[in-house]
């Protein structure tokens, strides 16, 4: 039945319209969403799980993409726009805990993080429809489910301490770093190594010494050492070489 639908809306005057004025929101800053046999198919306000704290967050779903973005004038005018192609996506439930309640993870090969709707009818509504639009989507086109998934940043508020070697204490100089392959919270000394992780980045990224020590050993073992767009030699990272400001996580 919603298939039906989704189909009859596809080449709708009303759906053409909505596209159009989600279009018109972002601006010349956003890319062109209106291609033949796209449908919005809802639309709303979640809370963003960020590196350095919760943000509100505008997200439209489509049949085929996911495309959020931050609200300057609610309805109006959004920027910095995301789009997620929902084929890639995998979506999972998180537990209640403290004030984050009715979350659930959005998991892709290249960025993964947390959202949260404010009701769980709100939270069940948008699960549903995404997982409704990814196994339309999969059958549409045979192939399997994705999974591979990039690693969900731990928040900056939940290490004091390095994650990997326990000791170091963060503060204004030492700074807090991102592991890319596993998202923990990590201090300058246990994460000065990069590596090529292609479904984030087709340059390395920085990975603690654990995940560095891990991935090499894996690649070793499959027979491919030196893979040269698999890893690349330790590389003592700066400031300049980082890209862990809150953006980067956004």
């Amino acid at each position: 039945m919603e298939k039906k639908m989704v189909d009859r809306l596809a080449n709708s005057e009303a759906n053409t319209r909505r596209i159009a004025m989600v279009e018109s929101c972002f601006g010349a800053s956003g890319q062109p969403l209106g291609i033949p046999g796209r449908v919005l198919i809802g639309e709303g306000v979640l809370t963003k799980l960020c590196r350095k704290k919760s943000k509100l967050r505008q997200f439209f779903l489509f049949n085929d993409i996911l495309v959020y973005g931050n609200i300057v004038i609610q309805k109006k005018k959004y920027n910095k726009q995301h789009i997620i192609p929902l084929e890639n996506v995998t979506i999972e439930s998180i537990q209640d805990e403290g004030e984050l309640r009715n979350g659930w993870l959005i998991k892709t090969p290249t960025k993964s993080f947390a959202v949260y709707a404010a009701t769980a009818s709100e939270k069940s509504e948008w699960m549903n429809h995404i997982n409704k639009c990814v196994s339309d989507l999969l059958a549409k086109s045979g192939k399997l489910p994705n999974n591979e998934h990039a690693a969900v940043w731990v928040p900056d508020s939940e290490a004091a301490v390095c994650m990997r070697c326990q000791k170091a204490k963060f503060t204004a100089v030492n700074r807090r770093h991102h592991c890319r392959k596993c998202g923990f919270v990590v201090c300058g000394p246990c994460s000065e190594k990069k590596y090529i992780l292609p479904s984030q980045s087709s340059k390395p990224v920085r990975v603690c010494d654990f995940c560095y020590d891990a991935v090499s050993a894996e690649a070793m073992a499959t027979g491919q050492p030196t893979r040269s767009n698999s890893f690349s030699r330790p590389t003592k990272l700066n400031a300049s070489d980082d890209d862990d400001d809150d953006d980067s996580s956004d």
